[in-house]
């Protein structure tokens, strides 16, 4: 008389509580007692919630007048099933105890919805998927591990109906598949998708497919120059060209490629033998191409205006194609930004004015300005920012940009010893967002290059290299900059320079 209970975990918009209430109809259509709960909570990225399912594997005939009473809430060690549509999730659900080494079948998507916490990380702020993987593996009586984004991608469904699928192939249900199947239904609004991800889920769970769902492949641009690369240079190099020609044109494509060239030559000069295995060029082809393609307001307007950003924002919301959705847009463009867009001279005086307004203790020129996408005048704004692609080339940014990324590759190319020009290219990983984040990381890159890439005193090019690869961690681990000046200080280089910040002045408020 004990019954069977099943813990669901599921982020926003997933259909978590369709999955419950599918587990719940199942059970009573095969004439066993059930009830589910459902308790909110928040996963940091959008809503998360937990749905509890209990189901008494007797038939209600057999017990006569009796009626089980069944909880509304999981107890630890005492949970049969899990299953969990997001991998961070789960090691959440593993940390609370809810999964037990001697009874809990752990079903997991090996897929990844990063947190918040991860997005805001300067460095690789992501959790390793492999330790939550072993920690979910060592704590479950049977791992379910696959890609269950992935397979309701390729079924066209949301990742409940996979997830559903998993569950009922589980063999801990007291549930026929025919059952399942047939809450879901043959007719109806995605009833066909959701039985086909419901196949999926059930192939995955009975050992009949993959564990990992394959990733699909990308489709970029491939070319005679990027086939003549390296071999383990060519995915990234690809990936990397398509990138960019998507940014800005051919042309600044072949400038990508003539970048990568370069570095190419000057790493077969310090490693003729190969025996690094071009990683250098490689890691190089992966940051060049990010900061090629740096984030402006132009290439934010054209990525807000794309029917596949409509598509997505549709698909979160769960919207049917009878929903009308309303998209606003909400910006506070600076004066970096504008002046980003003019050609130098006039950007110059717009921020010198700029600079002037600050010392006097005013607030940073800026206006808040909101959109609605989803209106024909908001989407013709975005477009026709988008459309100032061609004169991008003469901008002041474009131009500040391509003087610093040479810089870089100048430094990367220049470096007498492979593990000196490794750690040079991997500081690449310092520029990265947009706003004080990205002129932050470009400040420290210069200052690496001047003080530690080509200065200072060092007894052999692997010291340099340490040096340069400490104040590389240090920077990405420390967003205030006090770790990087500390190891610059440890290597007897000169700090950094003080950023000037403008006293500004508020008058106290009088009530009366």
């Amino acid at each position: 008389m004990t019954p069977v209970c099943i813990l669901i975990g599921a982020l926003g918009g997933e259909g978590g509580g369709v999955l419950a209430q599918w587990i719940v109809e199942a059970a009573v259509a095969a004439g066993y007692p059930a009830q589910s709960t459902s308790i909110p909570g928040v996963a940091q990225r959008t809503g998360a919630t937990t749905y509890y399912v209990e189901i008494l594997p007797h038939a209600v005939d057999s017990l006569g007048a009796r009626r089980p009473v069944l909880s509304l809430y999981p107890v630890p060690g005492r949970v049969d099933v899990v299953v969990s549509s997001e991998l961070l999730e789960t090691a959440r659900i593993v940390a609370s105890g809810m999964v037990s080494a001697d009874r809990t079948t752990l079903i997991t998507s090996t897929s990844r919805t990063l947190t918040t916490a991860e997005k805001m990380a300067l460095g690789d702020g992501r959790f390793e998927s492999d330790r939550l993987l072993e920690i979910a593996r060592s704590n479950s009586r049977r791992l379910v591990a696959f890609d269950m984004e992935a397979a309701a991608r390729e079924a066209k469904t949301v990742v409940s109906a996979v997830m559903f699928g998993a569950v009922g192939g589980s063999a801990v249900l007291p549930l026929k598949r025919e059952a399942c199947e047939a809450v879901i239904g043959e007719d109806g609004r995605g009833a066909a998708a959701s039985l086909a991800g419901f196949a999926l889920g059930y192939a995955a769970a009975q050992g009949t497919a993959q564990a990992d769902t394959p990733h699909i492949a990308l489709r970029h641009t491939a070319t005679s120059h990027v086939e003549a690369l390296p071999p383990a240079v060519r995915e990234f190099a690809a990936l990397g060209l398509a990138r960019v020609v998507e940014f800005q044109d051919r042309a600044y494509g072949e400038l990508y490629l003539a970048r990568l060239a370069r570095v190419l030559a000057a790493e077969k000069k310090v490693d003729a033998a190969a025996q690094y295995e071009f990683d250098v060029t490689r890691e190089c082809a992966r940051y060049l191409a990010l900061w090629m393609a740096f984030d402006d307001v132009i290439r934010v307007a054209d990525l807000k205006c794309r029917a596949s950003r409509f598509a997505r924002v549709r698909h979160e919301v769960a919207a049917t194609p009878d929903d009308v959705v309303r998209i606003v847009d909400h910006f506070k463009p600076g004066m970096p930004e504008i002046a980003g867009m003019m050609p130098r001279s006039l950007a110059e005086r717009l921020l010198a004015w700029d600079r002037t307004r600050q010392a006097r203790g005013k607030a940073p020129f800026g206006f808040a300005l909101k959109l609605r996408t989803d209106s024909v005048t908001g989407f013709m704004a975005l477009r026709a920012l988008a459309a100032m692609k061609p004169l991008r080339r003469r901008s002041a940014r474009f131009a500040q940009e391509q003087v610093k990324i040479e810089a870089w590759l100048a430094a990367v190319a220049d470096a007498a010893d492979w593990t000196c020009a490794h750690e040079i290219a991997l500081c690449g990983r310092l520029v990265k967002g947009y706003g004080a984040t990205n002129e932050r990381g470009k400040r420290n890159l210069a200052h690496i290059l001047d003080h530690l890439a080509r200065g200072g005193t060092f007894a052999t090019p692997a010291l340099r290299g340490a040096a340069i690869r400490e104040a590389r961690e240090a920077a990405l681990g420390d967003e205030g900059g006090k770790a990087l000046d500390v190891t610059l200080a440890a290597h007897g280089v000169a700090p950094r320079p003080v950023v000037a910040q403008p006293v500004r002045w508020v008058r106290k408020a009088v009530s009366r």
